[in-house]
């Protein structure tokens, strides 16, 4: 059955956010719009000793955040998902991982930052946009673009394994710097503060709502296909006449998929 969505201009406009985000946080960054805001705790991302934080330290303190890894995963996904889109190109098993990733990682940056981190958190000017770009807009219109477009059929549990290694690799990368520095991103995995049987217990916890978000993935994806009365893979066909485009979309059965993509069965 061909019908016919706009998965090219969801795509875009979830990677254009997202990226806008980025950048608007990275440049708040680097030209000291937080420079105010002197951080007291030693043993947290921001602190020189009561001074402000010099540029490199902040740069490497902003690229450790959860936070702007899981949202620099959705803007890359979002952007191959749009190019692929708009060849009219079907997706990859490696790109569907990422996809679950990108998926759950985000989902977690917006959860967290609404039960644990919102209640105290504290904006002003431009640092608005920002802050609701990276914690609020991108989450919630990635897993809707996700509902809307798909891709379908791309989940398996082995994706929802393979989706683990780069959250884990985030906590390699964040603990070993912090082990280093005697600085952490949030006040419930300070090692320094809590102690290491603490703070792992936190990131476990997490780690396990990460596994359940992406079943939970899974499950929502195989009941689509059940509501649509046809298992397949949402295939994207686009004219690349801009983001406006219509894009034709054929459902097409996991067999069907992975010839196209030359994959074994």
């Amino acid at each position: 059955m061909i019908r016919r969505v706009p998965a090219f201009s969801w795509y875009a406009v979830s990677a254009g956010l997202a990226w806008l985000g980025l950048a608007l946080s990275l440049t708040l960054n680097l030209t000291g719009f937080y420079a105010s805001d002197i951080v007291t705790d030693p043993h947290s991302y921001g602190y020189a000793g009561g001074a402000a934080t010099p540029v490199p330290s902040r740069l490497a303190d902003w690229i450790s955040y959860f936070t702007i890894w899981s949202n620099i995963t959705v803007a890359a996904v979002a952007t191959l998902l749009a190019r692929r889109a708009r060849k009219g190109m079907v997706g990859t098993p490696t790109l569907a991982v990422f996809r679950l990733s990108s998926l759950v990682m985000i989902t977690i940056t917006g959860l967290v930052y609404a039960v644990v981190l919102a209640p105290t958190s504290v904006q002003r000017g431009i640092d608005n946009l920002s802050n609701s770009l990276l914690h609020q807009i991108t989450p919630v219109l990635a897993v809707v673009a996700w509902l809307v477009v798909g891709p379908r059929r791309e989940f398996s549990w082995r994706t929802v394994g393979l989706s683990t290694l780069l959250p884990l690799a985030w906590i390699g990368w964040m603990l070993t710097r912090g082990a280093v520095t005697g600085t952490y991103p949030y006040g419930f995995i300070n090692v320094a503060q809590l102690g290491l049987a603490t703070a792992a217990s936190n990131l476990a916890a997490i780690l396990a709502l990460g596994v359940a978000l992406a079943a939970a993935f899974l499950g929502i994806d195989r009941l689509l296909e059940l509501g649509s009365g046809r298992g397949g893979f949402v295939e994207a066909h686009g004219t690349g006449t801009g983001v406006g485009e219509e894009v034709q979309v054929a459902r097409l059965d996991v067999t069907d998929r992975h010839r196209l993509e030359g994959a074994p069965l």
